[in-house]
């Protein structure tokens, strides 16, 4: 039963999805917790922080294109988002203190210890996203791959191909590469969305992603 004590926790985006509120909801239900998840469409990632100072949100995620304007409106940050530039988490401590994260990070390098490090890694984009994705692929030769030389994807043969892009460059990955996706739609999207989704709960609650 939501209440007045009910703890609210969010996701800002351009376009919002229901990716993070089925698994964060099904979370918090799970462990029978006063928290509800709600994701938002916003124009302006200033004015959404502003709201969740007012509001009293307890935590938020930050989607694209926002991962890199949103540090222009935190109090802290931890040492790793100091590191990538971008953030895609924030906890808001006593009343209006935020504290960003990056949990893509996370997902990126536990993804990524799955895949050989003897193959190239080619980050497609150089969005905020693709900032966590790199600093996570520390193992890797890594390239990024831009609009400035778009094409050169068709090229690629015998590598490791991580789409950090809203773009689904499918049909452009020759099938000699290993590709990862982070579209929440395909395989590796929705195994991403879970790796990270399950440290932003953790973060959220103290508790073990129950998913």
């Amino acid at each position: 039963m939501i209440n007045k004590d009910t703890e609210i926790y969010c996701s800002f985006a351009k376009t919002a999805g229901n990716t993070g509120c089925q698994m964060m909801n099904t979370a918090f239900y799970y462990y029978g917790l006063n928290k509800i998840y709600k994701s938002f469409s916003v124009k302006s990632i200033e004015e959404a922080v502003n709201a969740v100072k007012t509001l009293d949100i307890k935590g938020f995620a930050i989607t694209m294109p926002y991962k890199i304007d949103v540090l222009n409106y935190v109090d802290d940050m931890s040492d790793g988002v100091k590191e990538i530039g971008a953030a895609n988490t924030v906890l808001n401590f006593n009343n209006g203190f935020l504290h960003a994260y990056n949990t893509d990070a996370y997902a990126a390098t536990t993804l990524l210890d799955e895949y050989d490090n003897r193959k190239k890694l080619y980050i497609i984009g150089n969005g905020g996203y693709s900032k966590a994705v790199k600093w996570g692929a520390f193992r890797f030769e890594t390239e990024i791959i831009t609009r400035s030389n778009w094409n050169e994807i068709y090229d690629i043969r015998d590598s490791v191909v991580y789409n950090c892009t809203p773009v689904d460059i499918t049909n452009m990955v020759h099938n000699s590469n290993d590709f990862i996706n982070c579209l929440v739609e395909s395989k590796t999207g929705k195994k991403l969305a879970r790796l990270q989704a399950s440290k932003q709960f953790e973060m959220y609650t103290r508790k073990e992603f129950p998913l």
